[in-house]
């Protein structure tokens, strides 16, 4: 190779490319160093060094010695194998220096939100394009199995990971992971973003429901309020980027049973009184009225399973009814809960009656 084709390779490799030129050097001198071993059959010993300002080349011997003894064979010299040796291990080069060189401009990326547009789907991978054409990738393992994307659909995800596999880069996003759910309330939230809120916990069943705990030192934040925004804007927009996904704003507390009490929710109606810790089992006993239960359980147990996972303890709920009947049946009669006036009122209308 002439010392002018040499230059020319370099600049034009790295017009098209966008590879430096230096990296593209130390290529070229690997992969023209094993084609001369090859040549020469051995194994280590000779090393091509390429000039970087006029593109001349020479080999370093065993011993050090420019030239060692050896000139730097001529394409045809060097033989089919040779020459095909040096085209693998100089491509092979530039694509690891172009994946390297990827890597380092989305390393950034990682634990962000991105606009992505649904490009392909290939067995249990969606492909995705960024805003610059970069190519991502959504793994089934990361995706929200109810919901249903299709090609051309533009969504954002969240930059989970990025890993080099041989000459490529993988940009792994997700839809799944709660940090999906704590970086869009950042995006939609300025109270979060600036740090006068912070979510303390985030409990999601993906594609049905999620818990998200805030709290704020400033007692003059409504949080949910500042979550929800005017007319439910804000919220609004997370759901809608969500699939409609149901979102709980839960008011942190210090307190264990209020904290139970707001994780419930929807349910309403459940007093902080009626909440019995039992430190020792690490879990709670709930007295919840009798319409509230099924909304404190929802469907499938899915509500009391999210919060329990906020509270960080096990929750049994129970009516009073069910409370009452199993002290009942326990023979215990001295923990049975209180009847209100109203309903002492009523068993005794009921007495006279009789």
């Amino acid at each position: 190779m002439r010392k002018d084709d040499v230059l020319r390779l370099i600049d034009a490799i790295h017009r098209e490319r966008g590879v430096d030129r230096e990296i593209l050097f130390h290529a070229l001198e690997e992969a023209l160093s094993l084609s001369v071993r090859k040549k020469l059959d051995v194994e280590e010993g000779y090393e091509v060094i390429v000039n970087r300002k006029d593109g001349s080349t020479r080999v370093i011997g065993p011993d050090g010695d420019a030239d060692g003894g050896v000139e730097l064979p001529s394409a045809e010299e060097l033989g089919r194998i040779a020459a095909q040796t040096f085209k693998q291990v100089f491509m092979q080069k530039i694509r690891e220096a172009e994946r390297d060189k990827v890597f380092a401009e989305y390393a950034d990326l990682v634990g962000t939100i991105v606009a992505v547009k649904v490009e392909k789907q290939e067995g249990p991978l969606l492909f995705l394009s960024l805003p610059d054409g970069q190519e991502a990738i959504l793994p089934r393992g990361e995706r929200v199995q109810s919901e249903r994307l299709h090609i051309g659909d533009r969504i954002r995800v969240l930059v989970k990971d990025i890993v080099k596999r041989g000459s490529r880069v993988e940009i792994v996003v997700s839809r799944k992971s709660k940090d999906f759910i704590e970086k869009l309330f950042a995006v939609e939230i300025p109270e979060i973003a600036d740090g006068n809120m912070k979510i303390m916990k985030i409990a999601r069943d993906p594609g049905y429901r999620t818990k998200v705990a805030v709290y704020s030192p400033d007692e003059n934040i409504d949080v949910v309020g500042a979550c929800l925004g005017v007319r439910g804007s804000r919220i609004r927009n997370v759901n809608d980027e969500l699939r409609n996904e149901k979102i709980d704003i839960i008011e942190w507390s210090g307190s264990l049973e209020e904290l139970v009490v707001n994780a419930l929710k929807p349910a309403k109606d459940i007093m902080a009184e009626h909440v019995f810790p039992d430190e020792e089992a690490n879990s709670v006993f709930v007295l919840v009225p009798e319409d509230q239960k099924p909304l404190a359980i929802g469907m499938g147990g899915r509500n009391v399973r999210l919060a329990s996972e906020i509270v960080g303890w096990g929750i049994d709920l129970k009516t009073p009814t069910e409370y009452e009947q199993e002290l009942l049946a326990e023979g215990n009669t001295e923990d049975l809960p209180e009847k209100s006036p109203e309903e002492s009122s009523s068993d005794d209308d009921l007495t006279e009656e009789v």
